[in-house]
């Protein structure tokens, strides 16, 4: 059997997408955090479940894979799609916003969710192929890296994988479009939580005491000139003081500060070096201002790289789905993924889905007022569906 034309195929998803909107907006209004997804992974293991898909419950927690097989062939293929929701407070206003305070689907993971299970309907109901497809649906994305234990659990030795795909929404990108870029793409994310130790003292009378706020304060400023003034001006770092805690009262010398760190590179050598520099530096100081400093230092998610025959791959399914002038490069942000982790594993891509611009799905993820555009559905399901059909061909 012929595959579809990509027009059919996205008229086919367009006939199917009211079901996967309702279950998007259902998912949107029942918001779970990292590792709690369980209200969420039901509903995907149901529906894979009565489609025929084999299912597998249990990797990461709460993470759910579902597989079929189509003809004798050999090849296999993965596509992931996240659950999990943000521990914020919705102010979206919307019919279906999350009835649950302090949980909101602000980054748009409930319609990854929805996109890959509308794909995956159309996969096993209409679609002829000859391989094998994994779906992934992995919990805690968002820092917490719930791909990184679906693979330590045994991901890809359960479920091989010749070729792993994900994708994001993008809101500032047209409803009908889609980036795809090789090489790095989204930086590595690191944190260093720094305690200086000094000696408390009345306010009025600070020789007595050892002050960790100046040091604080220097370090603060300090840290930016291993970016301006170490880090080679054509690469990219990002080092962020996002918090310092000390002390309570105005008449007070604290007896300890500490402060949290985030630190962002697009390079693992740069990654080395300034995590490197940031002991040394941090070190100098505190000797400097007679402190103590204890650095714990986590190094969290990896530089995520797209491959290049991957990119390639998508590219091209993007292209005959979209046309060409809707598929475009961008290049990396300082954001990190940790699809990142199935990248060091396994060769693929990562792929962004316009979500609108304005009011029609502008609004930044991470962003109370933000909600998944509808309008992008069947058309990340589609460019699935056709991502599969062409690799699994």
């Amino acid at each position: 059997m012929p595959a579809p034309t990509p027009q059919v195929l996205l008229d086919a998803m367009c006939t199917l997408s009211p079901e996967f909107v309702a279950i998007r907006q259902d998912i949107h209004a029942h918001p779970e955090l990292a590792f709690e997804e369980q209200r969420t992974s039901d509903l995907v293991a149901e529906r894979l479940a009565a489609w025929g898909y084999q299912v597998h419950r249990g990797l990461g927690g709460t993470g759910v894979v579902g597989t079929l097989r189509k003809g004798s062939g050999g090849r296999s293929l993965g596509i992931r799609a996240d659950m999990d929701a943000l521990p914020i407070q919705e102010a979206t206003g919307l019919d279906y916003a999350s009835r649950h305070a302090g949980k909101m689907h602000a980054c748009g993971h409930d319609g990854h969710t929805a996109v890959l299970l509308c794909a995956a309907r159309y996969l096993a109901e209409s679609a002829d192929f000859n391989g094998t497809l994994n779906l992934i649906f992995q919990p805690a994305e968002e820092n917490e890296g719930g791909a990184l234990r679906m693979v330590d659990e045994g991901l890809f030795t359960l479920f091989p994988c010749d070729e792993v795909y994900a994708l994001h929404n993008s809101p500032g990108l047209p409803v009908g479009q889609m980036t795809i870029s090789a090489g790095p793409l989204m930086a590595s994310f690191d944190r260093a939580t720094v305690t200086l130790r000094g000696r408390g003292a009345h306010g009025a009378m600070p020789h007595h005491g050892v002050d960790p706020m100046q040091c604080a304060a220097s370090i603060t400023l300090g840290l930016q000139s291993i970016v301006s003034r170490e880090i080679d001006a054509l690469k990219s770092a990002v080092i962020t003081v996002g918090s310092i805690q000390a002390g309570e009262a105005y008449n007070v010398v604290p007896e300890t500060a500490q402060l949290k760190i985030g630190v962002r590179t697009l390079d693992p050598k740069v990654r080395t070096l300034v995590e490197q520099r940031i002991r040394e530096f941090i070190a100098a100081q505190a000797q400097s201002y007679q402190l103590q400093a204890e650095v714990v230092y986590e190094r969290k998610y990896p530089v995520l790289v797209n491959h290049a025959a991957q990119t390639e791959t998508a590219r091209q399914a993007a292209i005959r789905l979209l046309g060409a002038e809707n598929v475009l490069e961008r290049p990396p942000v300082m954001g990190s993924e940790d699809f990142a982790y199935m990248l060091e594993h396994r060769p693929g891509a990562y792929i962004r889905l316009g979500n609108g611009t304005g009011e029609d799905g502008g609004c930044m993820v991470h962003n109370p007022k933000y909600d998944f555009n509808d309008q992008a559905l069947p058309i990340g399901a589609a460019f699935w569906a056709h991502l599969a059909q062409s690799c699994l061909s």
